[in-house]
């Protein structure tokens, strides 16, 4: 179970990193001054992400961090459409509804999880006791 655990935090590591790398794709192809969105736009995310949706944010209270990691991801997803990346910003959002699910049945009993589908749909589920 552990191994599972590890894999899935991988996992949500790697989609938040994936969500940064968006925002810098939309800063390049969208932007004026290029070289200055690429940085600014993934710093901000990463800015909002560590004050309230990190796991030991500053102002992550249970519903902050909900609608942060929404925002975030869902915005990450909505940058690469009209960036003109269609198929990648569908498949992004495909890929953290799965992982929104996978994390959720690695959660601890109780803990809230925010599932965001394919084109925004958003649902929050409780986690089922194990015992």
């Amino acid at each position: 179970m552990a191994a599972f655990a590890w894999a899935v935090l991988t996992l949500v590591f790697a989609d938040e990193l994936a969500a940064m790398a968006a925002f810098g794709v939309w800063g390049w192809q969208v932007g004026t001054p290029r070289w200055l969105l690429v940085v600014l736009l993934p710093l901000a995310a990463m800015t909002a992400w560590w004050l309230f949706a990190s796991p030991k944010a500053r102002y992550g209270s249970a519903g902050r961090r909900e609608v942060v990691k929404v925002l975030v991801f869902g915005l990450a997803s909505l940058a690469l459409w009209d960036a003109g990346h269609h198929g990648w910003a569908l498949a992004f959002q495909g890929v953290l509804g799965r992982r929104q699910r996978a994390r959720a049945a690695a959660g601890r009993p109780g803990d809230r999880r925010v599932v965001v589908g394919r084109l925004g749909v958003i649902s929050v589920s409780l986690c089922a006791d194990s015992a």
